[in-house]
Parts: C-alpha cells; structure tokens; sequence
C-alpha cells in the first residue's frame, strides 16, 4: 500500500497554538461600554480547552473595549512564544496593529497629521500583551456568523448588561 501525501499546500498549522476571538460593545459612543473575548488553546493530543474572559467600564468608547478585549485576552495567556491568531471585528484595532502601528511609532506615536494617537496608553498595554508572542491578526466581518464573534459579542453585551443592573457576575 502507497501512502499519499498532499504536497500541494504549505499551509502549516503550529502543534500548539492559541485562537484569540475578541469584541468590544458600547451603548452610546462614548457611553457604558463592555468587553469580551473566547480564548481557545490548541495542543496536540488534546481537546481544545477555552476560556472566556470579559469586563465592563461605566463610561468608554468602544474602541476603548475592542482594544481592552484584545489586551486582557492577549495578558490572560501564559508568557511563551506559542503563536497566537487573534480574529476582531474592529478594523481599528487590527489595522493599528498591522498597518499603522510602525507609522506612529515612526511619527512618535503621532498620526499623519501630527495629532496625538488616541489611547496610546491602550496601545502601549496591547503590545505590551503581545510581547514577543507571533501574533496574527484577523480582521473577521461582526453580524456575519462567525461562532467565536459572536461568542466574544455576547461576552461583551452580557457584560455591559451586569454592569448597568449592578451586578458583579
């Protein structure tokens, strides 16, 4: 018997790896906002374990809460080098962190027409999350389907909901 092996893809997936699903909510922009994210670990021979994380602020943007989402989901994990895919409905923070990061920090954290990025504090903490960890990012369509966003969506509006009621959990 021949074995047959696929070399047609390159595709190769990490023996172990994280997938970071993140959303952020806000009622009113700014407003009582919440954030959520479903963090899965992959490891060979496992099943997949998840976690759910999320929180509420009285008053925020939500670009405030997508980019909360993705820095306490990216701190939660333990600090090592396995790779993680990190999937946002937020074109804010996925296109900060791949397209316009180095451009502020080449522009000293300034955008292009020299005002002051906004939550530089958040975008510090984000890549300070991130550490030395390969992270991708993905931008994902928000309202479109997609299980882990709308797992990370709930988690947020859940949140926001606790939050307005006064409720801790």
């Amino acid at each position: 018997m021949t074995d047959i092996i696929d070399t047609t893809t390159d595709i190769i997936v990490p023996a172990r790896r994280y997938l970071v699903a993140t959303d952020g909510a806000c009622r009113g922009n700014p407003g009582p906002g919440g954030w959520g994210a479903l963090l899965t670990s992959f490891y060979v021979d496992r099943l997949p374990r998840t976690k759910t994380l999320s929180g509420a602020k009285r008053h925020t943007t939500n670009n405030e809460m997508e980019l909360t989402a993705a820095i306490k989901a990216l701190s939660w994990l333990p600090p090592n080098d396995v790779p993680a895919l990190v999937q946002s409905d937020s074109q804010y923070v996925i296109k900060g962190m791949t397209e316009w990061r180095t451009k502020w920090e080449a522009n000293g954290w300034a955008t292009s027409d020299g005002a002051p990025v906004k939550h530089y504090d958040l975008w510090q903490a984000l890549i300070d999350a991130v550490g030395t960890r390969p992270v991708t990012w993905e931008w994902v369509r928000g309202h479109a389907g997609h299980e882990d966003n709308k797992a990370a969506h709930k988690l947020a509006h859940d949140a926001l909901d606790r939050a307005l009621q006064g409720k801790r959990r």
